[in-house]
């Protein structure tokens, strides 16, 4: 008998898995009825298409500099948060809603905020005299600065996640340790660069871990602020494979995309379990 929990992988997870496997092999198109094995056609033509490749840079982009900011500013919030001050629940519930919010709900205000027409950031950059009224900045129709737009959104999607996981990991660490560590001479940055971040690195490997998957294989902060624009500066594994796949009808090719995603999150996920089991061991 299937438990309940194999039942849910087996139908929200393998089966779609499975079937992907088969439209990758295969001309599978919407609305055409007959399929037929076309063996890896469809993984050579994705690899010989420079879209494809731009995707690959942009993910790689994306998921390692948003781990970067995410992680380091997580850090910060999670030290400030630790701390006792008056108001502290309703600002760690401020932090929160980043997260809480429906994704699509947080990257249409974004959309707003970084419109070429009624970007509140602009607006501000003109007051100050920054830039000439209507010479502001493109922030979503510029390629280098769409990406660093993306990058900013995704950065405030997941921060409050990791800030979560790694404060619930400093208030696991017993106070005496850091107390003797100041005891002794050591500094704020010194006890934390030395002494806690190392007895954190299960807990970092874990909001990291996490923060790859989520970022590698968000299609949805993409979509809406660029949908892959401009000129496929901005485009994802994911939303291509979507764009492909759905908005250009080719299933196979879809399919055969996001098949690449697999082998790299699995490598993720090995690296990142081993470096936390290493870390629980020592």
């Amino acid at each position: 008998m299937f438990s309940p929990a194999v039942l849910y992988i087996l139908l929200l997870v393998a089966g779609p898995f499975f079937l992907a496997i088969f439209y990758a092999f295969s001309d599978a198109r919407i609305g055409n009825t007959e399929l037929h094995y076309v063996g890896l056609e469809n993984f050579r033509s994705i690899l010989q298409s420079p879209s494809f490749r731009v995707a690959i840079r942009n993910s790689l982009i994306f998921t390692i500099c948003s781990q970067i900011v995410v992680i380091v500013g997580a850090n910060i919030l999670a030290i400030a948060l630790e701390q006792p001050f008056r108001g502290r629940g309703f600002i760690r519930f401020l932090i929160l809603l980043p997260w809480v919010a429906p994704i699509a709900l947080g990257a249409i205000g974004w959309k707003w905020i970084l419109d070429s027409i009624y970007s509140v950031i602009s607006w501000v950059l003109v007051a100050l005299h920054f830039y000439k009224p209507f010479n502001a900045p493109m922030w979503l129709g510029e390629p280098h600065l769409a990406i660093a737009s993306v990058l900013l959104v995704h950065s405030w999607r997941l921060m409050p996640f990791s800030t979560v996981i790694l404060l619930a990991g400093r208030t696991a660490i017993p106070k005496d340790i850091p107390e003797a560590a100041a005891v002794d001479g050591a500094g704020f940055w010194r006890t934390q660069l030395q002494i806690v971040i190392p007895m954190m690195r299960p807990i970092l490997s874990v909001a990291v871990l996490f923060g790859l998957i989520f970022t590698f294989t968000d299609m949805t902060v993409v979509y809406i602020l660029t949908a892959g624009g401009p000129f496929d500066s901005t485009q994802t594994l994911p939303s291509l494979a979507f764009a492909l796949g759905i908005q250009g009808s080719d299933l196979a090719a879809g399919a055969a995309i996001s098949l690449f995603l697999v082998p790299l999150l699995v490598i993720i996920a090995y690296f990142m379990l081993r470096v936390a089991h290493r870390a629980e061991v020592t």
